[in-house]
């Protein structure tokens, strides 16, 4: 029996994060939330209050705002979870630093996350999921989607722009699940060490490949960054390993969780089967339809007056990117699927200077799962009720444990 939870929760100031209980809705307590205007106070783990940020207009004029921070080292940052107290000791690069620093390592790194770049690996992303899909139908007609298709397609995609040999990719697929799933005290130490574990290797990799370079994104930040003197060890394998986690899980949750919506919308399936150059509108709407990225945590630095209330100094912001991306006043019927919508402003991947750096691979990447699953398996189909699909803990990232299909 789970345990009680015993924090002192204000009025109107509901427990958060809340759990799905349909892997592409949001939680039920979504709708109070929203209730309360574009601003709502919620009750985190430790019985800290924040703010939860509902509002699309809201959101969009308070994650580009330089006095929210995201530095967890603040004592005052919010925390979603009890193992991200063991990271206040350090600064994750990209994501969780502030400008000028984060500026100079975005900056470092972007260049390999261009479109010209991508749409270059764009065959071999398609050989990947081609292979996947050929070792699925050689074992019979029914997989787990989650294991057998969506970890590995993006764990090897990353490697190969990262420039990581393919046969590690196993090496850090269940680490990088860890890091970003983990969300419980007992598993505090466990994530900690999986991210030790992806860390000492790439350390151990750049030194390998300051003698030997070779092609891919970590040998130019080597020979263009590292031997310049611009940025030491260290901070590489820092950055380098948020780069591969980041590569690697989001992309896997959105494929698991996008091909279990398209089967529960068969009309839009059907569209987007007929049309198969819907496809990139399609992803758009299903990074907007399902937000799996859902809370962006900040502290303010100073004092903010934002849809009718004060964020004060030292307060937690929560920007919800599923309260964002269904927000009415945003788009017209935000709570339907439309794979025909234009559904450009989404906030899935971010707002600002630190939007997702690696939107290119994660679109390319999903538009070329969808489009080979479902042109290889036209019947392609759930192997349990859509009720029986678990859906993972409310923390950093939603998606499923598992997906069985059959075809």
């Amino acid at each position: 029996m789970a345990e009680a939870d015993t924090r002192q929760i204000e009025p109107e100031a509901p427990a958060y994060p809340m759990q799905r209980t349909c892997p592409y809705q949001p939680p039920e307590g979504y709708e109070q939330l929203r209730e309360q205007g574009p601003l709502a106070r919620v009750t985190l783990f430790d019985g800290r209050t924040a703010w939860v940020v509902a509002g699309n207009t809201e959101g969009r004029a308070l994650l580009p705002d330089p006095r929210l921070s995201v530095d967890v080292r603040n004592p005052d940052f919010p925390l979603m979870a009890p193992r991200i107290e063991a990271q206040r000791q350090r600064a994750t690069p990209l994501i969780g630093v502030d400008d000028p620093e984060h500026a100079r390592q975005r900056r470092m790194s972007i260049p390999g996350f261009g479109i010209r770049r991508i749409n270059a690996l764009r065959p071999e992303i398609e050989k990947i999921a081609d292979t996947l899909i050929d070792n699925m139908m050689a074992k019979g007609s029914s997989a787990n989607l989650v294991t057998d298709f969506a970890l590995p397609l993006p764990s090897k995609a990353i490697c190969l722009l990262l420039g990581i040999p393919y046969e590690d990719h196993d090496y850090f697929a269940e680490r990088s699940r860890h890091v970003l799933s983990s969300s419980g005290d007992e598993q505090a130490a466990q994530a900690q060490q999986a991210f030790g574990d992806i860390l000492k290797y790439l350390y151990d990799l750049i030194g390998e490949r300051e003698a030997d370079p070779r092609d891919g994104l970590l040998d130019e930040l080597i020979t263009q960054r590292l031997l310049e003197g611009a940025v030491d060890r260290n901070e590489l394998a820092m950055i380098a390993t948020v780069l591969l986690v980041s590569g690697h899980e989001t992309t896997a949750n959105m494929i698991g969780i996008s091909v279990l919506t398209l089967l529960e919308h068969p009309e839009q399936l059907a569209a987007l089967r007929a049309d198969p150059e819907l496809m990139p509108g399609a992803v758009d709407e299903l990074f907007r339809f399902t937000s799996i990225g859902d809370t962006l945590p900040r502290v303010a630095t100073e004092d903010i007056e934002v849809g009718g209330q004060l964020i004060k100094a030292g307060d937690g912001v929560i920007v919800s990117n599923m309260l964002m991306n269904r927000d009415p006043s945003a788009f017209e019927n935000a709570d339907q699927l439309d794979i025909r919508r234009a559904a450009g402003r989404h906030v899935a991947f971010g707002f600002g200077i630190h939007q997702c750096i690696g939107q290119n691979l994660a679109r390319a990447e999903m538009e070329i799962a969808l489009n080979r699953l479902f042109s290889r398996l036209p019947n392609l189909r759930l192997a349990i009720p859509a009720s029986e699909v678990q859906v993972k803990p409310a923390f950093v990232l939603q998606g499923v444990e598992d997906l069985p299909v059959t075809w």
